[in-house]
């Protein structure tokens, strides 16, 4: 006969934090368990980087830079834009598919938990992304690692809203498509398309038609990107944008607008199963 374990303290049942802690423990076995979710996540936007990169790495007239680094800077931003917005849009569209989010609702566990453990997932791949990005930056097109202090400061808050804003337009991505196959097809059309426009793959941006870089600021690729160039960039590179200057405080406040905005997308449009879809 089977016993059930018994609790190291009657009656006290783990809080919201700790649940989420344990779901974050399992959302990033369950992610390095599926070797070709993983290949995929951290090898393509660096493969990306390589192949562009080697072929568009030339001098830029009167500066100290290469369109390369100009290249691989923006990608490092573009990078986890990939592991935030694409990932938990897919993410949330495979366990709302297989009936996860509906068991998820009739078990004890409080939604915020599961969330957590998201945010655990979409902040671990976020950092190892940016990791490996910046070293096949420096080994390979020779990008400057930022040691200056306010630099390291701007690369955490561009990085935090970044991602926190990408995660919550992901969650309301996801409950508009219908299947996961939708989702894979959808959030990477919006991905590629914004990097394009957002003079991800461009170097410089001001390359690209003026039309096309007004239609990318309203979206926070762009900012994203601008902001992780100045990190990794010298000030004379500035030159290169479209308004002559990194603009970091337009990049502070698109990426805040779009981390409220997101959030009420998220909380309007969230599903916990396809039912009358």
């Amino acid at each position: 006969m089977t016993t059930l374990p018994t609790l190291t303290h009657p009656g006290k049942l783990p809080g919201t934090l700790s649940l989420g802690l344990i779901r974050g423990s399992a959302e990033l076995k369950q992610f390095f368990r599926i070797r070709e979710q993983v290949i995929f996540t951290f090898a393509f936007p660096s493969l990306l980087m390589i192949l562009l990169g080697s072929m568009l790495n030339t001098s830029m007239p009167g500066m100290s830079i290469t369109t390369g680094q100009v290249l691989a800077a923006g990608m490092i931003g573009s990078g986890i834009v990939s592991t935030s917005f694409n990932s938990i849009g897919i993410n949330l569209s495979s366990d709302r598919e297989l009936g996860a989010l509906k068991r998820l609702r009739g078990t004890p566990m409080p939604a915020a938990s599961y969330f957590i453990g998201k945010i655990i997932l979409v902040g671990f791949t976020s950092i190892a992304q940016v990791v490996l990005m910046s070293i096949v930056g420096t080994l390979l097109f020779d990008l400057d690692l930022p040691t200056d202090p306010m630099k390291l400061l701007t690369a955490l808050w561009v990085f935090l809203l970044g991602i926190t804003s990408c995660t919550l337009l992901g969650i309301a991505l996801s409950s508009v498509t219908k299947s996961v196959s939708g989702a894979v097809a959808v959030t990477n059309l919006i991905y590629i398309a914004l990097q394009f426009i957002s003079g991800v793959f461009v170097t410089p941006i001001t390359n690209l038609p003026k039309v096309m870089v007004t239609i990318a600021s309203f979206f926070p690729v762009k900012w994203i990107c601008q902001g992780f160039r100045s990190v990794f960039l010298p000030a004379e590179a500035a030159t290169q944008e479209m308004a002559g200057t990194w603009e970091l405080p337009m990049v502070a406040l698109v990426l805040t607008a779009w981390c409220v905005a997101g959030l009420l997308l998220a909380k309007l449009t969230f599903r916990w199963s396809n039912e009358g879809k």
